[in-house]
């Protein structure tokens, strides 16, 4: 059995900065900071207080993005941003964001990173009552939930809305008058808050603060609300009911090493993840390498672990576009070849241990076995700093059904075996918390472990799951 397709992809990011002359531009330097977590559509969104003025389109911040549309759109003092994967939805152009709304009354725009588990439910309900929905993105029901609600005030009626959207969400909101960031009360999506002088800056990744210039503040809290306007910020909540599982592959996988996630560097809970697996899987080999990026930080950090000298085994093509659109198995075969190359001068005959963060589909992980071996290997020993990846995500990863999954229908053992591999050992559930980190007396160290565990941090609505996935959710 052949698994192809992507490896994980996060769904998107979010910008906001309220309070700068140069508001539009400094939203475009920050999404360019985070285009990792999206590379198929980029808005921005930006007010001089009485109108709202946006632009957006598909494909990378470059592409989207030139001088004259920045210009056309840097006429005032706020503006929110947006890159985008797309998981829910599809990627068409009416669904890239920022999504704006526009009224008699006022204008909203909202950017939104995650998905909702009870949006179809919502849709409906919102139809049998006269909504009309211009998008299939999930992001349009906060929309009409907070104009459904709309009387005198808004702040309320934003916290309502977000009391009755249930998943993942971090938020960007922006009207002619203030900008709003909030997160869901779990917090499954990183939300930051910075300041660059006198203005007030949010984002999904806190590198995005360190490319303008802004200083972290603080992360924004699992149900929180926090308005900015011209008398400043303002937090509230719109939930007590609280209880933190951020997204474990957040600092696996999907953030920049750069990047402090909720008071954890990346980087460093990454060789923290080497290190554990080098103590739980240790195995006689010449060489350490990992595979580009996301898995260097772990690799070096096994490699300081074992004694091991840590090499680049493996250097990446940066100017490959997307190979999974090749028409031919043997097309897709070398479009991973041209993305990826083995160093045959480092691994020729070498026992090689091949440190990587996860294991998706499998595809990828055969393909770079028979890459090592092509180039001598004697031995490759793959060693994955996370757990295996066995349920389903529904808060904004593209893993939506088990059968996507090769750990969830294969043992270790198999697996092995379909992947060309010596040996392969996952980290461990407990080694993957205790080497991130995070605060050992909260509930999973606050990290959501649904993917790995089938348990769900808030429930999963019927009508998104699969019927033959049902019966697997916990």
């Amino acid at each position: 059995m052949h698994y192809v397709g992507k490896e994980l992809n996060e769904e998107c990011a979010v910008f906001g900065i309220w309070g700068h002359e140069k508001a539009a531009k400094l939203a475009y330097y920050g999404l360019h900071s985070m285009q990792h977590r999206g590379q198929e559509g980029a808005g921005i969104a930006a007010t001089d207080g009485k109108v709202i003025y946006d632009h957006k389109g598909l494909g990378l911040v470059n592409d989207v993005f030139d001088n004259e549309k920045l210009d056309a759109l840097d006429k005032g003092f706020a503006a929110i941003g947006h890159v985008r994967y797309s998981t829910q939805g599809g990627n068409i152009y009416a669904n890239v964001q920022p999504l704006v709304f526009r009224s008699q009354k006022d204008s909203l725009s909202i950017a939104h990173n995650g998905n909702l588990v009870n949006a179809h439910k919502l849709k409906g309900e919102l139809e049998e009552r006269g909504s009309i929905f211009q998008t299939t993105s999930d992001t349009e029901v906060i929309a009409h939930l907070i104009k459904r609600d709309y009387a005198d005030n808004f702040l309320e009626s934003v916290k309502h809305a977000l009391s009755i959207i249930k998943g993942a969400y971090a938020l960007t909101m922006l009207t002619e008058h203030q900008m709003i960031a909030a997160l869901d009360p779990h917090g499954l999506r990183p939300l930051s808050l910075g300041k660059l002088g006198d203005a007030w800056v949010v984002a999904s990744e806190t590198c995005a603060f360190d490319l303008i210039g802004a200083k972290y503040v603080r992360d924004v809290k699992p149900g929180e609300v926090i308005v900015i306007d011209n008398e400043g910020l303002h937090s509230d909540f719109f939930t007590t009911r609280t209880e933190p599982a951020i997204c474990s592959m957040e600092y696996i996988y999907f953030s920049r090493p750069d990047s402090n996630i909720q008071g954890v560097n990346v980087h460093a809970a990454r060789k923290n993840l080497g290190r554990m697996l080098a103590q739980e899987a240790p195995v006689e080999a010449d060489v350490i390498t990992g595979v580009p990026d996301s898995s260097i930080s772990a690799a070096i950090g096994y490699a300081e672990a074992t004694g091991i000298s840590y090499e680049l085994g493996m250097i990446k093509n940066r100017y490959v576009g997307r190979t999974f659109i090749q028409p031919s198995q043997e097309l897709r075969e070398q479009g991973v070849k041209m993305k990826l190359s083995a160093v045959r001068a480092i691994v020729e005959g070498k026992r090689v241990v091949m440190v990587d963060d996860s294991i998706v589909r499998g595809t990828t992980s055969r393909r770079i076995v028979g890459m090592l071996r092509e180039a001598g290997a004697l031995e490759v020993h793959v060693r994955i700093s996370s757990p295996p990846i066995t349920h389903p995500c529904f808060y904004g990863i593209d893993t939506s059904t088990s059968s996507e999954l090769i750990a969830s229908t294969h043992s270790v053992e198999e697996i092995r075996e379909m992947i060309g591999a010596d040996s392969l050992v996952y980290l461990s559930t407990e080694g993957m918390q205790k080497a991130i980190g995070r605060d050992p007396a909260m509930k999973n160290c606050g990290q959501c472990m649904a993917c790995f565990t089938g348990k769900y941090p808030t429930e999963i609505y019927p009508d998104t799951v699969l019927p033959h996935e049902k019966e697997s959710l916990v």
